[in-house]
Parts: structure tokens; C-alpha cells; sequence
């Protein structure tokens, strides 16, 4: 064979060796894009847990959603979340192990203690905290009774959490079942709200975002987890969401998000839109992934009034977290899609926003709302028994909210119909007559210097510019500014 044939020959063969590799590598990448599975990995210590629990009827879908899981493919397995200690209060055995009914966010931190410490100090850990709220008194005395307080179990608490409790028998020690199994309260099991108070100390529960046994972090990035709990008349983010450009987007380009990508960065993984997850937990070029949902916010919307995230710790003398600093986390992740003028002039509309709920009805109503139960027009010891106060909890716990909520998040028709609108019809329209009402009968009930009080008040609030239009006294600049546009606004409708 010449020189030149072997030259030919041996381009032949490495030509078509490289065509081979690259089919090779071409189909295990088509593999992988099409969702090929990595090994499990089944202990010696988990085969048991596994081949029982694969049987019908018998938790089968845990097992099966536990395959589908990352924690498998890493070896990760019933005993290593399951597996008690002796001194545990839920631990019992079982087939010679010892297991524990409850998986705390303390087991969880085993592997995931960055996780575990973000989530501890944060909001959503001390939301099962509730017993002393205007909510739970609302679920557990005014929609309830003293037979268990089923309205707050099955509603309230499969979101704040509960604080688990267990059966006992008269000498005070925990109930077992006949297999020796301790007996949770029922009233307080299942649950896997987000503040869940846990035997062992520890606060919330990790599946309630993480649903077990899958722990998809695609699942937990989509806004209908959040949805559960964030949602409804009192706290419409979800309805805000789905409202706003954003969730629009998410929508219409959910299959170009990258959800189960890891890591999973804003600018950079995905480009489409923001999930709840984007704004408040997840990364960007610039911050890590943070459990601690209050770290990029910087108003609470929650209070009859808002103010700034920190004031609270500050006026308590604790270190905290600047509201500054909060924001301009957030601002960290909007700067990913929008430019600086953007964010910081949304920012200004917000700001206004909130300030103009504050001070046109949230502070004044409130001054009011507190005036009448210090001076005795209303009683100060039971809540919910006088008219106004459901009108007063109404204004600031639902459509103040909404219209803040709003504001925050681009959601313009829960800002104006669902929120300022329905403020204001009922700041006008119920609280104040209520007011007067109260004044009024407060003078017949020989009370009259309290109502003097209160009408003192009440003079005070309604001399403020934010209030002229109702008396009459609009600057005449502006009604006549405002007399002209509705002459125009007419004649598009004539012509």
C-alpha cells in the first residue's frame, strides 16, 4: 500500500471514528434532555423500608414518589429523614429500627443546615404563633366553639401550622396505640404548615413547600406552591401574581423557565419571567439562595398600618437587618430584567402608594378605632361584638391589604378595585357613620365627655386636605381642572 492509500485509509477511520463519538455523546445528551435517571441508590439498611412500603395500600405512592426524587439517586433514604433517637417523643419501633412519625426541619438540617438556619430566624418560621391574633379569635371564638376548634384546625392552622401536641394518659404520660406507636392530637396532626411548632424545638415544616416524598425544588419554585397559603381576600398574592405582566410571562413561557435547572439564576438560567421563589428567595449573579423570605422586603404589609420591615426590631432594641439593605436586595433582582430608572421609579409608585393608604385612612382609622375602646364607647376586653369593629378589620386586614399587596406587585386591579376603591367606600360610607353613630350614642348613654373625645378626634382627621372633597371644600383650581376633564371626558361619548 502506497503512502498516499495509508494517509486516505487512516483519515477514513478517524473520520468516521469522531462521527461515532459524536452520535455517542449527541445520544446520551438526548438522554439527559429527555429526562434519562440517574441509578438509586437502596442501603442495605432501606431495602426493607422499601419492599415493604412498595406493597398496594400501604404508603406505596411515598415510595414511588421517593424513586422520582433526588434524595434517591444520592442514597438518601427512609432512615436517613425517618430514623429516631430513644429519647424522641414520637419514636417507636418498627421492624427493629426506630422511627419518628414527625420529619422536623431539625432532621432536615442534618444536610441542609444553611437551609435550616435562614428558615429558623425568618417570618415564616413563627407563623404558627397565632393563638393571640385577630384571626385566630375570629376561627377559634367567633366562627367556633370549645369542642375542638374545627374551623382553625382545618382551616387556619394547615397553614400557620400548629403546635403538635400528643395524647396522654391520666398520669400525664404520652398514649400509645396498640402497637406501641405514640398518639398524636388529631387536632394538631397532619400538618405541614409553614410555622408548624415541632416536638423537638424546632419551627415549621420543610414539606410545606418541598412537598414530600418527591422534595421537587421545580415544584417549590412554582408560584401555585406559594398559592396555598398566600391567596384569597386578606392576602391575594397569588391572584396578584397571575394578574401581573410577570406571572403573564411565566404562563405563556413556563416551559422555557429551566425550573428544575440547578443552579437555577435569574439572567442566567432562565429569562422569561420571575416565580415568587425569583424575587424572594432564589439566586441572582449577585446573591445566593436564601431561606429567609423577609431578607428583600422592606415595607410589611400585614398591620393595620405599615411601616418599614425594621422598625419593629429597632423600637424592640434588636439587631436586624436595615430596611435599606432589604430593598436593595430586592432592587438586586429586578436590575436582572429591568434598568435601574425602571426599578427605582416603581419603587417611587409603591412607596406613594403605601403612604397614601397610611395616612389618608389607615392611621386615621385606626386613632379612631383605639379612641373608642379607651374611652368605653365600645368594649375593649371582646373583640368582634361591635359592628365597627368588623368594619374596622375589614378596612385594613382585607381591602388595605389587597391595595397595598397590589401595589407591590404590579397587580393594578386589586391596587384599585379590590383595594383603594373599597378602602375608601368603606372609610365613607360604614366607619365614619359608625363613628358618629357611637358619638352619638355615647351622649344619650351619659357619657358625653368620652364622646367629646372622640368627636374631637374625629373634627381633627376630617380638616385634613385628605378629606376636603367630602365637605365640599376642593381647591377651586382643582375643580375646575377637574369640572373641564369631565366635560371632555363627556363629549368622546356624544359625538
Amino acid at each position: 500500500m502506497s503512502l498516499l492509500a495509508k494517509q486516505i485509509t487512516i483519515a477514513v477511520l478517524s473520520f468516521f471514528l469522531l462521527s461515532a463519538l459524536l452520535v455517542v455523546g449527541y445520544v446520551e445528551s438526548k438522554k439527559r434532555m429527555a429526562g434519562h435517571k440517574e441509578e438509586i441508590i437502596i442501603s442495605k439498611d432501606n431495602e426493607g423500608c422499601v419492599e415493604c412500603h412498595s406493597q398496594a395500600g400501604n404508603a406505596r405512592s411515598a415510595v414511588a414518589q421517593w424513586k422520582e426524587s433526588r434524595h434517591a439517586v444520592k442514597g438518601v433514604g427512609c432512615l436517613e429523614c425517618h430514623g429516631a433517637e430513644a429519647t424522641d417523643i414520637d419514636q417507636f419501633e418498627h421492624y427493629k429500627k426506630r422511627i419518628a412519625t414527625i420529619v422536623s426541619p431539625k432532621d432536615c438540617s442534618k444536610c441542609h443546615k444553611k437551609e435550616f438556619t435562614e428558615f429558623q430566624r425568618s417570618h415564616h418560621a413563627q407563623a404558627g404563633k397565632i393563638i393571640g391574633s385577630l384571626d385566630n379569635v375570629l376561627a377559634e371564638v367567633v366562627e367556633g366553639n370549645n369542642r375542638g376548634n374545627a374551623a382553625a384546625v382545618s382551616g387556619c392552622w394547615q397553614c400557620h401550622g400548629s403546635k403538635v401536641e400528643f395524647l396522654r394518659n391520666g398520669d400525664g404520660s404520652i398514649l400509645k396505640d396498640k402497637n406501641g406507636i405514640p398518639v398524636i392530637d388529631p387536632k394538631t396532626w397532619p400538618n405541614t404548615g409553614i410555622g408548624r411548632i415541632n416536638p423537638d424545638g424546632s419551627l415549621g415544616s420543610c414539606a410545606a413547600c418541598h412537598n414530600r416524598h418527591y422534595f421537587s425544588v421545580a415544584q417549590a419554585r412554582e408560584p401555585d406552591d406559594c398559592g396555598k397559603c398566600h391567596m384569597g381576600p386578606d392576602h391575594p398574592q397569588y391572584e396578584i401574581y397571575r394578574e401581573s405582566k410577570h406571572g403573564i410571562n411565566f404562563m405563556a413561557h413556563k416551559d422555557e423557565m429551566n425550573l428544575d435547572a440547578k443552579p437555577w439564576v435569574v439572567g442566567k438560567d432562565y429569562f422569561s419571567a420571575p416565580t415568587c421563589a425569583s424575587c424572594h428567595m432564589s439566586a441572582t449573579p449577585n446573591q445566593d439562595v436564601t431561606h429567609d423570605v423577609g431578607e428583600r422586603i422592606s415595607w410589611t404589609l400585614r398591620p393595620p398600618v405599615s411601616e418599614k420591615i425594621d422598625a419593629k426590631d429597632l423600637k424592640a432594641g434588636k439587631d436586624t437587618v436595615p430596611w435599606q439593605e432589604r430593598r436593595s436586595n430586592m432592587q438586586d433582582v429586578c436590575h436582572q430584567c429591568h434598568s435601574k430608572q425602571y426599578v427605582s421609579d416603581f419603587y417611587a409608585q409603591y412607596d406613594n402608594l403605601v403612604t397614601l393608604y397610611n395616612e389618608k385612612f389607615g392611621i386615621p382609622a385606626t386613632r379612631l378605632y383605639k379612641k373608642l375602646r379607651s374611652t368605653g364607647l365600645i368594649t375593649a376586653d371582646v373583640n368582634f361584638d361591635d359592628e365597627i369593629e368588623w368594619t374596622y378589620f375589614y378596612l385594613w386586614h382585607h381591602e388595605g391589604r389587597r391595595a397595598r399587596m397590589g401595589a407591590s406587585m404590579m397587580g393594578p386591579d386589586y391596587t384599585q378595585w379590590h383595594g383603594m376603591y373599597e378602602v375608601a367606600h368603606n372609610f365613607y360610607t360604614k366607619f365614619l357613620p359608625e363613628v358618629r353613630h357611637l358619638i352619638k350614642k355615647g351622649k344619650e348613654e351619659g357619657k358625653a365627655e368620652e364622646a367629646a373625645q372622640v368627636q374631637e378626634m374625629l373634627d381633627e382627621i376630617m380638616q385634613s386636605d385628605n378629606h376636603k372633597w367630602i365637605q365640599g371644600n376642593m381647591d377651586p383650581e382643582e375643580k375646575a381642572a377637574r369640572k373641564k376633564a369631565l366635560l371632555e371626558f363627556k363629549k368622546r361619548y356624544t359625538q
